[in-house]
């Protein structure tokens, strides 16, 4: 992995993982706001021909309105964005943008409590798939 994100690679086909970490991001609070199929756009902007790549969105409304509140700008960084992808090998790959390295960023009072409460909550998230 690397110093920003955190992840696995689940049994599950591509299709299958992205139901079940929108169900997983649910039981935790996190809804999805946003979808974005990378590969399609890809294709159709580009004529690039990749595996499944779709970018989620999440977003618990809790946590965004305390960091909002402790940083106004800190909607740049929101929302926490979960990759559903398809590796070289066929396998489907879960990961997860890391609070903790993102909102290293801000240095704020407040915000760094907020990131280790997201964080724990998209690490059961991720051990649920």
């Amino acid at each position: 992995m690397s110093k920003y994100v955190f992840g696995k690679t689940v049994n599950l086909t591509y299709e299958k993982a992205i139901e079940a970490v929108t169900a997983a991001l649910a039981k935790e609070g996190f809804g999805v706001l946003t979808e974005i199929d990378v590969a399609a756009t890809l294709k159709k902007k580009l004529g690039l021909e990749r595996p499944a790549y779709k970018i989620l969105g999440a977003c618990n409304p809790q946590f965004a309105a305390r960091a909002l509140e402790f940083e106004p700008q800190i909607g740049a960084l929101l929302p926490c964005n979960v990759v559903v992808r398809v590796d070289e090998t066929g396998k489907t790959v879960v990961e997860f943008m890391d609070p903790n390295a993102v909102l290293q960023l801000v240095d704020r009072p407040g915000v760094d409590e907020i990131a280790a409460e997201v964080r724990a909550r998209l690490v059961r998230v991720m051990d649920a798939l």
